[in-house]
């Protein structure tokens, strides 16, 4: 298993506007095509106005089949235009789960 962690620095204050976007429009849209959501989160305390998204895949060839999917979709196409124009910057890693990790 693999976990996908996003991150989106918003513009100043953005967030609410971002998540009631996602909850409202995309949520549904992204997991049809994207199979395991670990966490969706913002940031409280450092730094502020991001977004830490976390997805697992099963190996980075699901991964790549999923976001393909994703990305072809006219639903998602439509809604990521709509929330890129609050994200400032993306960051995105990829994590491989340590052979004690409680997710593997």
């Amino acid at each position: 298993m693999i976990v996908e962690q996003r991150t989106y620095t918003l513009k100043a204050g953005a967030v609410n506007t971002y998540l009631e976007l996602y909850e409202r429009e995309i949520i549904q849209i992204q997991t049809r095509h994207l199979p395991r959501m670990v966490g969706y989160f913002s940031t409280e305390i450092g730094p502020l106005n991001q977004i830490v998204h976390m997805w697992a895949y099963t190996d980075l060839e699901e991964r790549t089949r999923c976001r393909a999917a994703l990305g072809q979709d006219p639903e998602w196409q439509a809604g990521a235009r709509k929330l890129y124009e609050l994200i400032a910057t993306m960051e995105n890693k990829i994590l491989v789960p340590t052979p004690f990790s409680p997710i593997r």
